[in-house]
């Protein structure tokens, strides 16, 4: 169901950055949007398929289908828009790439939402990087009233100066919120296509033209940026000028509200004749970025100037206001004081109820580990399973455990089965899968299918029966696509049927040929259950074994006074069993009375 969110008015919304950027492609007249989800982008898509059913969009199986399907709505001349988290920019890379050379006919903007301090991602790509490798504009949003802005006029300038644009976004900036002025949507009509041979076919003869079309442009919007409101001097004290962009800038403005400040919000390419005024006109320069020496490096080497940056500012993980206080000026302000804390640790756990919780505590119990990869069942790497060795990248799993074999044989393998998600399978394992049918592979997969994307908060996938609206899609058959790829061996089983999984994982590891194993079990975030059971504990038949602990379920905990479990009735779920079959006296049963 579509929620219209006071689209005819004009006015202040409360709106994170996310759903700024959602807005502002709605407000000028965006048609179509694609995406895969992925956390701190997943908003942006979500925002639109709620409230503006204006734009036509769709979740994509990955990131560079997303980004190939834009294109060629594209170049339909529809205004369109890609959303995708750091590393979904990697996967999107290939048509990317090519795209800043063939320009954009309608406007074509593709939102990088970078994660420094690694809060759901594997590492802390900096993709102002990839966009100068790229040759694409890049703009960097510092708020949400910014993120709204800068997607309007990313779209402007794609037109304008016929380039895809970048809006590099950071988890903070996504995800914090503020007073946003909006305004009603423009209706923009679609160019419609027309056949051209020599801008969209980059056969090397045409390739060449387009690369001299993408220096050209890229020194004209250098010169744009000097007169362009994305970038701004902001004097005052004149003894020190601090170059800034992104997030970084609020943290600036907070630490050293007096400073002369350069804010860019053209990153690529930079406003050269902007930053030369800039320089000239203080005693000092330094740079305060987050992330990589992105704009110290560029300063540095095109003025040969002293501009300290990463030797004054981390490399690593967020910024704040008390690391740049340390950096700018460590005199100028007193530093804050944090009362001391003395709070237990948490660390992330399996939901109870999980399907994913069955799967590995039967590879824990059997011995066993996995090749790992990106969702919800990374988790398997945690105690009290410790049941995964590796994880690389969406899909990896299957390709790694692949290369083990090669390297070392059959023979020589360590008890490991592949461990992915069905989403995740489908946006970058398939092709794993015949990778291994082709070479002659004899491993284990463990496809972990829960019916839902859940690690970005239970988005819909092509194998869910449902489209990004909800609205009812053909539902991919995941068994059909696996004996497709070649897969002879294919089982399907209910994780939490603890000893039917612990079975089909014996004779599935233990034959001489490539097997598929489907974990079939619903995320708990698929469906409402009609009442609240919970697992009941009987301490006279208990003897304190503390073996359902180790299915690692949030619900149990242990009462160290009375040596007994404690069943918690406000997380414990219905439909889990798990805690009863590993009960090896019955001191654990569900209370089953009044369910529906």
């Amino acid at each position: 169901m579509v929620k219209k969110r006071n689209q005819e008015k004009t006015g202040t919304l409360f709106l994170s950055g996310n759903e700024a950027v959602a807005r502002g492609a709605w407000e000028c007249g965006v048609h179509f949007a694609a995406a895969y989800p992925g956390t701190p982008s997943t908003e942006i898509m979500e925002e639109i398929g709620e409230h503006y059913p204006e734009i036509t969009a769709q979740w994509a199986p990955n990131e560079k289908v997303a980004v190939e399907v834009v294109a060629g709505a594209g170049f339909a001349g529809a205004r369109v828009l890609s959303a995708m988290k750091h590393v979904g920019l990697n996967v999107a890379a290939d048509p990317l790439f090519t795209l800043s050379y063939i320009g954009a006919t309608g406007g074509t903007v593709v939102v990088s939402a970078d994660d420094p301090g690694m809060h759901s991602s594997q590492n802390e790509q900096d993709n102002r990087l990839m966009g100068r490798a790229a040759k694409l504009a890049i703009l960097e949003p510092s708020d949400s009233q910014e993120a709204l802005d800068f997607t309007r006029e990313a779209f402007r300038i794609s037109e304008e100066f016929d380039t895809p644009v970048l809006l590099r976004m950071t988890t903070r900036v996504c995800h914090s919120k503020s007073l946003v002025r909006v305004s009603p949507r423009t209706e923009v009509p679609v160019k419609g296509y027309v056949k051209d041979i020599a801008k969209r076919v980059p056969i090397p003869a045409n390739s060449r033209r387009m690369h001299s079309r993408v220096e050209a442009r890229l020194a004209r919007l250098s010169e744009w940026g000097a007169d362009s409101p994305l970038n701004r001097m902001e004097m005052g004290d004149t003894s020190l000028g601090i170059i800034t962009s992104g997030i970084s800038y609020q943290y600036v403005r907070e630490v050293c509200p007096g400073a002369s400040v350069l804010k860019l919000g053209l990153t690529n390419p930079l406003p050269w004749k902007l930053i030369e005024d800039f320089i000239g006109r203080v005693s000092r320069v330094m740079v305060v970025e987050e992330g990589e020496p992105y704009l110290e490096e560029s300063i540095r080497s095109r003025f040969l100037v002293d501009a300290p940056g990463k030797e004054l500012i981390p490399i690593e993980g967020e910024l704040n206001p008390e690391l740049v206080r340390k950096a700018v000026s460590p005199d100028s302000v007193a530093a804050p004081f944090y009362g001391e804390t003395d709070l237990p640790g948490r660390p992330p756990s399996l939901c109870p109820g999980c399907p994913h919780r069955g799967a590995f505590h039967t590879l824990a119990s059997m011995k066993y580990s996995s090749t790992g990869d990106i969702g919800c069942y990374t988790l398997g790497l945690m105690p009290p399973y410790k049941a995964l060795e590796t994880t690389v990248c969406m899909g990896a799993a299957i390709g790694v455990l692949s290369g083990l074999e090669k390297a070392l044989g059959r023979e020589g393998m360590p008890k490991l089965v592949a461990a992915i998600g069905e989403s995740t399978f489908i946006h970058s394992g398939i092709t794993g899968l015949i990778d291994m049918v082709y070479n002659g592979n004899t491993g284990t997969v463990m496809i972990m299918d829960n019916s839902l994307t859940a690690m970005t908060g239970g988005q819909q996938n092509p194998s869910t029966g449902r489209n990004l609206r909800g609205e009812p899609a053909p539902m991919l058959d995941i068994e059909q696509v696996v004996r497709a790829c070649g897969v002879k061996r294919v089982r399907v089983v209910d994780p939490h049927d603890l000893k039917l999984m612990k079975q089909v994982l014996k004779e599935e590891t233990g034959v001489p040929e490539l097997s598929v194993i489907i974990a079939r079990r619903s995320c708990i975030m698929a469906y409402k259950p009609l009442r609240k059971t919970v697992s009941v504990h009987d301490p006279a038949k208990c003897v304190h074994c503390k073996a359902c602990l180790r299915l690692g379920c949030p619900a149990i905990s242990w009462n160290r006074e009375d040596n007994v479990p404690v069943v918690s009735e406000m997380q414990c779920w219905p439909n889990c069993n798990l805690c009863v079959q590993v009960c090896p006296v019955g001191a654990l049963s569900k209370d089953l009375e009044g369910v529906v």
